[in-house]
């Protein structure tokens, strides 16, 4: 249990950074190419070897996904960019298909090998199956129980690792492979291009009566019949743990820098507490559920883990995220006056109270006493996206820390 790996997604270089600042152990990416976030920022090369740089000169390890399945006219390509990939020094690839697994073997020896949970990993010969390959892990079937999962572990070998998904979106899919967006928009899930049309609204249309809707529920606003509940394990660390997972896997390559610090650091804290002491982490378990609410998310469902889903693991109503605080920036640095100098994220104004979210897992509130914008006038609102802000708060807070800002309720929404 003192092996549990924290593994938290990255999406760009900025958020790789917020990843390790905010306690991963181990951070995983896609390249330009091959992975299955074509939508995503993605790495270049130079920005691949500044990661692996920025990863382990603090001990984190990187690990690059490669999990598209190849067609005939990717196999050239793939063997192109894995030579490429050789000398930036990477921890392990993360692979769906058997082709791209055995030219990572043959180009990339020395890279631990990881296979995609896109590959269907749902047993233990599966799992004997890729190691007598060279695989070191597999991440297991979101469809897995702890219980199969627990099983898995007792016939696998004991240097085999197990990696599963603790906190994130679930795809409707079995195991992620879905054919909806192919079909409906001609872009590839499988390929990387997702649309997410599980997300979309639906109605049933009749043969002979084109043009007439019928909700699928008995909603005037239709229904998302295909609209996964977010997964969150928060509460569940012992027996994630007792199930001999090694790798507890945060899904979100897409995500925000806050919503990466956010579920990075409450899983942090709350897998630290528990490995220091079982009492201590149910103590503290009202302050991981406030915390990882603070983050965007579609209400929570423990998925498969305890069994079987049901109809309250879908969202029927609305495709939204709930949406309790806002991203108003990442500190880069702080001058000599103690002034936090950052690229702002969303509006904010002199006055107002922003959270900053520390390192130790506390909180601390500032006030806004000042904005100092990119022309060097001061202001009293910074309602510019991206605009580099240097801005006086009431105390001084460290660079590296995410800023943000609760969103104010309507009366509506406090009924």
């Amino acid at each position: 249990m003192k092996d549990i790996e924290l593994l938290v997604p990255a999406g760009s270089l900025e958020v790789l950074k917020v990843a390790v600042d905010y306690g991963a152990d181990a951070v995983y990416i896609g390249g330009e190419a091959y992975g299955l976030r074509a939508k995503a920022h993605n790495f270049s090369l130079a920005e691949m070897k500044e990661a692996v740089d920025y990863c382990h000169d603090r001990k984190v390890k990187l690990y690059v996904t490669a999990n598209i399945f190849a067609h005939n006219r990717d196999i050239s390509g793939i063997r192109t960019y894995f030579e490429q990939l050789k000398p930036l020094g990477i921890d392990g690839l993360i692979i769906s298909d058997p082709a791209v697994f055995m030219l990572a073997k043959e180009i990339l020896p020395e890279v631990e090998r990881h296979i995609s949970t896109q590959a269907n990993n749902t047993n233990y010969g599966t799992y004997r199956f890729w190691y007598d390959l060279g695989a070191k892990r597999v991440v297991s079937a979101r469809e897995l129980s702890l219980l199969e999962i627990k099983e898995i572990r007792r016939q696998i070998p004991e240097d085999m690792e197990i990696e599963s998904f603790v906190h994130g979106a679930m795809c409707i899919s079995y195991s992620g492979r879905c054919l909806l967006s192919h079909y409906l928009t001609g872009r590839d899930a499988n390929q990387g291009a997702c649309t997410h049309p599980c997300r979309w609204k639906y109605a049933v249309v009749e043969e002979k009566r084109p043009g007439e809707y019928y909700p699928v529920d008995e909603d005037e606003r239709g229904t998302y019949i295909f609209n996964s509940k977010d997964l969150c394990m928060v509460e569940h660390i012992p027996e994630m743990a007792e199930a001999g997972i090694n790798s507890f896997k945060i899904e979100g390559r897409m995500k925000t820098a806050l919503y990466v610090a956010t579920v990075a650091r409450t899983y942090r804290m709350a897998i630290d507490d528990y490995l220091e002491s079982p009492q201590l982490y149910t103590s503290r378990l009202p302050y991981y559920r406030e915390e990882i609410g603070k983050c965007t998310y579609r209400q929570f469902t423990t998925g498969f883990y305890f069994g079987g889903t049901d109809e309250t693991s879908q969202v029927y109503d609305s495709n939204e995220y709930v949406k309790d605080y806002t991203y108003i920036g990442r500190v880069e640095t702080v001058d000599d006056q103690g002034r936090a100098c950052f690229i702002q994220r969303n509006k904010f104004s002199v006055g107002e109270q922003v959270e900053a979210m520390l390192f130790d897992g506390t909180n601390k509130m500032l006030t806004v006493k000042s904005i100092v914008n990119e022309k060097g006038e001061t202001v009293d609102s910074a309602p510019h996206p991206k605009e580099p802000l240097i801005v006086n708060f009431d105390e001084t807070v460290p660079p590296g820390v995410i800023l943000r800002r609760e969103n104010v309720k309507s009366p509506a929404q406090l009924v």
